[in-house]
């Protein structure tokens, strides 16, 4: 088989072990010399193929490589680029192929999410309606954990303990205050559609009156009433109240609790923090004093406290995407599959990415509880695996050490292209 040369890029928000997939596909390819040559990184994830701004990875050391196992955000940059559909954007895609073209790459290998995976699918799409040659595999990621036939996603996990581990936390401070201060701690979790990540936060506790003793998901439609009535019950009962809300907590008519009137670059609606609207609320009705906080990017930037499964997970599924390459497999995508629970058990499958484009996984609402405020024993016994384990970085001074890279550009070879 000849020697031709991979692409690898990363897209959407990062995680805390993106970057051990990237380990994976590199280390995989660097263990393949007879049929792939050099690996090129698209600098800002699809931006960088449109643009012809690659990144030499061969100029990278073994040991630099090895240290994105434990080196969170994207290493490469990353990026909310969406290629829209062929027919009417097919200059992008063409151009694509001629840069892939110009500089001998049949191999692309793309990390990321839901859109991600129809990028994936698009290109292999086109590459063979124009005859070139090109194998695409696209690499599972996204903390909410909702791509399709793939037991969990990459990068969930880690956000998943840190959550769970948070969560706990602050409602030990909580506890300690709430008899004359504080009544209510409201946690802001990620997760648009999917209540994944907010359900991690039920791992935190799970005896009677252990906290959260509240999770708003957004598969349940929020009712402020009921809400309202919950969190005055438990703060009768147990002198404090602690809320786990999904960012994506929303209405009986779909419409946002924190709608903030934008989209994003793939068409998602902004959202513009639920915790102190739903402080707000309780103040209000309740009169309550109460604290909230964002988790925002910390949820997914924490690679301190990254789920051992996790980095393993991410790891496996980096290097089994270019084994599937080298096997000659096209528009596929390394999958996570449970094999047992006691023991957890995990292997990778391949699934074809027409099954996973512009899909999601949503909650089963046997996950949620009756009253729609908790998660259920089958939940729990699903989650808890995914957060086990410890994998900390090394240390230095007291701080994480991270990968230091040289990004070393590649020479252009074709006129500039305009986004």
């Amino acid at each position: 088989m000849a020697q031709h040369n991979a692409f690898y890029a990363q897209s959407g928000g990062v995680t805390a072990v993106i970057n051990a997939s990237a380990c994976g596909v590199i280390e995989a390819c660097r263990q393949a010399p007879d049929q792939i040559g050099k690996v090129y990184a698209g600098h800002n994830g699809i931006i960088g193929a449109l643009t012809e701004d690659l990144i030499d990875v061969t100029q990278e050391s073994d040991e630099s490589i090895a240290a994105l196992r434990y080196t969170p955000g994207g290493a490469f940059g990353s990026c909310r680029y969406k290629l829209k559909d062929i027919d009417t954007h097919r200059t992008q895609y063409e151009r694509l192929i001629e840069v892939f073209k110009a500089h001998d790459i049949r191999y692309f290998f793309y990390n990321g999410g839901g859109d991600s995976a129809d990028t994936c699918l698009k290109v292999s799409q086109l590459s063979e309606k124009l005859g070139y040659p090109l194998t695409a595999i696209h690499v599972p990621k996204t903390v909410d954990n909702d791509l399709p036939i793939t037991d969990n996603s990459p990068g969930f996990g880690s956000v998943a303990k840190y959550i769970a581990t948070s969560t706990r936390e602050a409602s030990l401070d909580i506890a300690s205050m709430c008899a004359t201060s504080t009544k209510v701690f409201v946690l802001e979790v990620m997760g648009r559609h999917a209540g994944w990540i907010a359900a991690a936060g039920g791992l935190a506790g799970a005896g009677e009156g252990e906290p959260p003793h509240l999770i708003i998901f957004p598969e349940v439609a929020f009712d402020r009433k009921a809400v309202m009535a919950r969190v005055e019950e438990s703060v009768n009962k147990y002198g404090y109240c602690v809320i786990v809300v999904s960012e994506g907590a929303r209405y009986e008519d779909g419409t946002f609790l924190a709608d903030a009137g934008n989209t994003d670059a793939f068409g998602h609606r902004q959202l513009g923090g639920v915790a102190p609207t739903l402080a707000g609320m309780v103040k209000q009705d309740l009169g309550y004093k109460y604290h909230w906080a964002v988790a925002d990017y910390l949820q997914r930037a924490a690679r301190h406290l990254a789920s051992k499964t996790d980095v393993e997970q991410a790891y496996a599924v980096g290097r089994e995407a270019v084994t599937l390459a080298l096997a000659g497999k096209n528009a596929m995508m390394p999958a996570i599959r449970r094999i047992s629970q006691m023991p957890y058990q995990w292997d990778v499958i391949s699934a074809p990415l027409a099954q996973v484009a512009n899909q999601e996984k949503f909650m089963p609402r046997d996950f949620i509880s009756e009253n729609g405020f908790a998660i259920t024993p089958a939940c729990r016994e699903y989650l808890s695996p995914l957060i086990q384990g410890e994998d900390f970085p090394p240390f230095e001074n007291g701080l994480p050490k991270v990968a230091k890279l040289k990004l070393a550009k590649v020479e252009q070879k074709l006129p500039k292209f305009t986004l």
